[in-house]
């Protein structure tokens, strides 16, 4: 029996795109194996959203070939898609797929190719096709199942690499997602999160047109799961229907990922993301004020062409005047073909560095206010088949995203029960299930 390694960098779509692959290699007669182990075939499912996500794909690469030299090496995705030639550049791999082709990865391994390797098989991005629906059971490692129900962007934000990955926005049709939320129930799925690489922009392709809430209230009807998760939303895709459908209905967790990246208003519009820094605080304001309970992210861009200090300093008193519960800070870095690549007034390593380092802060911060403020409460916790390193008890999270650790006991794994926030241990809370 064949073996095969996977390796998946980026986001949930990524991941989701992954246990799909990871299906039907099983269901191909290929044994999985950890990528740290010698295999016959190494499929890496690349990222490229940054500078640091396309050197981690290349040593990826470069950890499969010294693993096995003879091994046969699939790279595909995102940074595939961008970067063909500079990965074509390293001896030893064999073949390079975009991130439509990926999901065909069985059809090319199995191909006799007529060129010597690597065998590139690229379509044009902007010209893809409609997704296809990931038909499969489920996830190997995953107590929550990520569900991927659109692909590509339109917005084109300056700095953004991936509508020239992806391509354009295209929605799964609603009876494909509806039937893959009944399989995963079907498996005992607890909880589903619905993901997208623009989730926001799902169903606007549609003649008729839908959206997002009409996905929403679909699922609540035909085949509500216990809990239904919504991954990252653009400020201006968060509606006052949004928030009164997740107010009133038990299954949609109130958590909301809502992307800042900056708190200033001129380099929001460098950036070409079309919202003043004043409607991003009214609506996490409206937000929290009308979902009891509601955690609140958000992501951050730092070192933006442009960003002086008192652009970064909008950007730091506005996050601190919010009732945000957790950042993801991110470093500026320049991808080609994006307009902010050639940008002026580039700003330095070291001083993105500096900034990063003061926002991680503020985070550390706004996590432990958040997590402190439900202490002695109870709280439904669904509890994962991870267990934390440091403690050996199993892991889990509130419906409001509180990660929270549970004394370890396997007859609880993939279970919603009722527990007692008790204490804080680092960065998490210990739950007493009751």
């Amino acid at each position: 029996m064949s073996t095969v390694a996977l390796a998946t960098l980026g986001c949930k779509v990524n991941q989701c795109e992954s246990a799909y692959l990871e299906e039907k290699l099983t269901q191909a007669d290929f044994l999985i194996r950890p990528f740290t182990d010698r295999a016959d075939l190494y499929c890496i499912n690349t990222c490229a959203v940054t500078s640091r996500a396309a050197m981690q794909s290349r040593q990826l690469i470069r950890r499969a070939l010294r693993q096995n030299p003879e091994a046969v090496v699939v790279v595909m995705g995102c940074y595939s898609q961008i970067a063909a030639e500079e990965i074509a550049a390293i001896p030893g791999v064999t073949h390079i797929l975009g991130t439509t082709e990926k999901l065909s990865l069985l059809d090319y391994v199995a191909r006799p190719e007529q060129d010597q390797p690597p065998c590139v098989h690229l379509n044009d991005a902007r010209t893809a096709p409609a997704p296809q629906p990931l038909v499969f059971s489920g996830f190997s490692h995953r107590t929550r199942a990520f569900l991927k129900v659109q692909d590509g962007c339109d917005a084109f934000c300056s700095y953004c690499i991936v509508p020239y990955a992806r391509g354009r926005s295209r929605s799964i049709s609603l009876e494909s997602v509806l039937g893959q939320v009944a399989r995963f129930l079907d498996r005992g799925y607890q909880e589903i999160v619905l993901t997208g690489i623009h989730l926001g922009q799902w169903g606007l392709d549609f003649k008729p047109r839908r959206d997002l809430i009409d996905l929403l209230r679909s699922i609540i009807e035909h085949c509500p799961p216990p809990r239904l998760r919504l991954s990252s939303l653009e400020p201006g895709e968060i509606t006052s229907d949004l928030l009164e459908l997740i107010a009133k209905e038990p299954s949609l967790c109130p958590h909301l990922h809502i992307p800042l990246q900056s708190g200033d208003a001129t380099i929001l519009s460098r950036m070409n993301r079309h919202y003043h820094p004043n409607f991003y605080r009214d609506l996490v304001l409206e937000a929290t004020q009308r979902i009891t309970d509601l955690a609140v992210g958000a992501d951050v861009l730092v070192g933006f062409p442009g960003e002086t200090d008192e652009c970064f300093q909008n950007s730091y008193r506005l996050i601190e005047s919010l009732p945000i519960a957790y950042l993801h800070v991110f470093p500026y870095s320049p991808r080609p073909t994006t307009p902010a690549a050639t940008m002026s007034a580039q700003v330095s390593p070291s001083v993105i560095r500096q900034r990063c380092g003061l926002l991680r802060e503020l985070d550390q911060a706004k996590r432990l206010t958040f997590l402190q403020r439900f202490l002695g409460e109870m709280r439904q916790v669904l509890v994962e088949n991870r267990r934390d390193k440091a403690s050996s008890m199993q892991c889990g999270f509130t419906d409001n995203y509180l990660p929270v650790l549970v004394p370890a006991d396997a007859s609880l794994e993939n279970q919603v029960v009722m527990a007692r926030l008790d204490r804080l241990e680092g960065n998490k809370l210990v739950a007493i299930p009751v």
